[in-house]
């Protein structure tokens, strides 16, 4: 059987493939897409506070898409992840998406120059405020999830994950056990090796349906967010949804690195 078309993020059921919009530019062209992405089915669009400067939390505000899971991020660079700099992040995500609450915000990496508890103290006082409605974390390992924690609670993991790079692989793991999302990053990366190509010929799939359904299938906590200005591309990757992949190809493309 494929795997489950959907997951629970937090109290939300959303479909389990989702859009990456870290090169999305503020166009009419790219608003209406944004439009055409929610109306195609996906679960999640994702963005950051320091994606092309800002267009891209912008671009998805202009479009408001509805029935989608919003996701930012703040607090990337050394410094920022105080609460004046990440206050302050957050006040202009507000704004950039034009919405008076966040569906998911993500720190969006542990600030070397704060400890992770006052960042997400910041962001928990949002959540409280109803200006967040679920918090993240990205590029974490378990201990700091877990800190996390004890903060705020946590529904969405954004780490670095595919079937070449598989470092979180006890990550991902940890997050199917405690109910929380596993939202990998570059999900396509590693898919130019014979066994994907292999897989994808005999299913007449493309090698990114593979990468995508290999990711669903290894856990029920997955949920790709693979990036593209495309609406073909889109539906593409959606389709993998319904790409089944036997046990004996799963194995096989764990194999791979």
């Amino acid at each position: 059987m494929p795997s489950a078309r959907t997951l629970m993020l937090a109290d939300t059921e959303i479909t389990r493939i989702g859009l990456g919009t870290n090169r999305l530019r503020n166009t009419p062209e790219n608003v209406e897409f944004i439009r055409q992405a929610a109306a195609a089915g996906i679960g999640m669009v994702d963005t950051a506070h320091t994606y092309t400067d800002g267009q891209s939390e912008a671009t998805i505000g202009e479009a408001h898409p509805d029935g989608v899971v919003v996701a930012t991020k703040g607090g990337y660079h050394p410094g920022t992840g105080s609460r004046e700099a990440l206050s302050a992040q957050i006040e202009e995500s507000l704004r950039r998406l034009r919405t008076e609450t966040i569906d998911l915000y993500y720190l969006h990496r542990v600030d070397p120059e704060t400890p992770l508890e006052e960042s997400l103290g910041t962001i928990a006082e949002y959540r409280d405020r109803g200006q967040i409605r679920n918090v993240g974390l990205s590029e974490v390992d378990i201990e700091q999830l877990e800190r996390g924690r004890q903060v705020v609670p946590i529904a969405a993991v954004q780490n670095r994950y595919n079937l070449a790079e598989r470092a979180h692989e006890e990550v991902v793991d940890h997050c199917a056990e405690q109910g929380i999302a596993f939202v990998p990053f570059f999900p396509l990366h590693g898919t130019d090796t014979p066994a994907v190509a292999e897989i994808a010929a005999r299913h007449g799939a493309a090698p990114q349906q593979v990468a995508l359904a290999w990711l669903l299938a290894r856990s029920p906590a997955m949920l790709p967010i693979p990036g593209t200005l495309s609406l073909d591309h889109l539906k593409q990757n959606l389709a993998a949804l319904d790409l089944e992949l036997s046990d004996h190809e799963v194995d096989a493309l764990k194999g791979e690195r």
